[in-house]
């Protein structure tokens, strides 16, 4: 009996380290998976009042930096509808907001 509680003993630490070991194994591509839901709201939220900003700033005087905005910002929302895998969407929602950015610097400058 007691053999028997110090094989279960070892059994149950044996399957804790290995549960440890294969959650620290996860790449952020899966963790980005699991909490996509959020992950959404915040690019949405980002992305969105980011390329409103953008364009208010001074993009919507000229017709290349609209462009510039609009196509990056439109792309990344409709990735975002169409629930379209992460790490796509984590690419295009850092192509927007480098784009936006530099834009509005450039409009705060000019």
């Amino acid at each position: 009996m007691a053999t028997q509680s110090i094989q279960n003993k070892l059994m149950q630490e044996h399957q804790d380290t290995i549960v440890t070991k294969v959650n620290q194994n996860k790449s952020w591509e899966e963790d980005a998976e699991f909490n996509r839901f959020g992950l959404i709201s915040v690019i949405l939220l980002i992305v969105g009042c980011l390329g409103g900003i953008t364009v208010g700033m001074g993009a919507i005087d000229y017709k290349w930096s609209l462009i510039l905005v609009i196509i990056p910002t439109m792309t990344t929302l409709s990735l975002l509808l169409a629930v379209a895998p992460m790490r796509y969407i984590f690419y295009a929602t850092t192509v927007s907001i480098v784009i936006d950015i530099i834009l509005l610097v450039y409009f705060l400058i000019v």
